[in-house]
């Protein structure tokens, strides 16, 4: 029996379906199943009933569930105790949301990179929270405090909203006749996206996106007015900011998170410094300065 098949086990119990199992692995569904075939083949032991709509555990599966957590816990333990030690040289994985990851972090690690070329670093948009846990990251970013258990994390800034438009949108346009982007609302109506409805009262929403930069790139094209990152806003000169969130209540907290075994290793210690020194040096542009004055 080989490890690597308990834990694609695991995913697919905790998943029930081939195809969620695969995505959250990064593999092809036809790699989830082989895999389960072949544990259940060392273990002579059937451990999911094949329904149309997906796997369900048996009851000898239902049993060895918290064995095989057991053992994930203690392979991860181990893998991240590897990861935190003393080498400054090696691979740092870095999970982000993907507007961050592509608009504000990534144009800005050239010189870690340059100082650090011994570091091989991976950065991930992606708008789940990865595990510091399950080994998914070695460093997150999010909006919101990573609250798992081993995590610790820091505030590292706010993000800052203003309500941006293309000047061409604006040109012999009334207030009145204007139209709104906005979120989909997909993962809850967010603090951005509510500051906007409230400032758009009666007048519509005509596009929506899960994806900020779909919305930044329709708000280019003249389609309408959406609440983007100042950082972005105020960097664009294709965009025009027509109002500002002065209070902040569309503002969203910025935290950066490490599991605790990873702490106290060198390379993961300078790369996280070096992310949170971005937020603090860029500070005046992440929280709008310029388009709250």
């Amino acid at each position: 029996m080989e490890w690597g098949d308990v834990r694609y086990f695991l995913a697919l119990a905790r998943a029930g379906s081939l195809a969620a199992a695969s995505r959250r692995l990064g593999v092809e569904h036809t790699t989830v199943a082989r895999r389960v075939d072949a544990l259940e083949a060392a273990l002579d032991t059937r451990l999911f009933d094949r329904l149309p709509r997906g796997w369900r555990l048996t009851a000898e599966g239902e049993r060895l569930v918290d064995d095989a957590t057991r053992l994930e816990e203690e392979a991860l333990a181990f893998a991240r105790r590897a990861a935190g030690g003393t080498g400054v040289a090696g691979p740092v994985t870095v999970s982000a949301p993907p507007f961050l990851a592509n608009h504000f972090v990534a144009p800005r690690l050239g010189p870690f990179l340059a100082a650090h070329p011994g570091i091989v670093l991976t950065l991930v948009g992606e708008k789940r929270a990865a595990l510091l846990g399950q080994r998914e990251a070695d460093i997150v970013l999010r909006l919101s405090r990573p609250t798992e258990h081993g995590a610790v994390a820091r505030r590292v800034g706010t993000m800052a909203f203003g309500l941006y438009a293309a000047p061409s949108y604006l040109a012999g346009r009334q207030p009145e006749d204007w139209v709104f982007l906005g979120d989909d609302e997909s993962s809850g109506e967010l603090p951005q996206h509510r500051w906007m409805l409230g400032f758009a009262g009666p007048r519509p929403l005509v596009l929506r996106s899960n994806d900020m930069t779909t919305l930044l790139t329709a708000t280019r094209a003249g389609i309408g007015i959406a609440a983007l990152p100042c950082f972005v806003g105020e960097a664009d000169a294709g965009l025009t900011c027509v109002e500002a969130d002065r209070d902040g209540v569309g503002s969203r907290e910025i935290w950066i998170g490490i599991h605790e075994d990873l702490r106290r290793s060198p390379r993961m210690r300078l790369a996280m410094d070096a992310i949170a020194e971005i937020f603090t040096r860029e500070r005046r542009l992440l929280e709008g300065a310029a388009s709250a004055a």
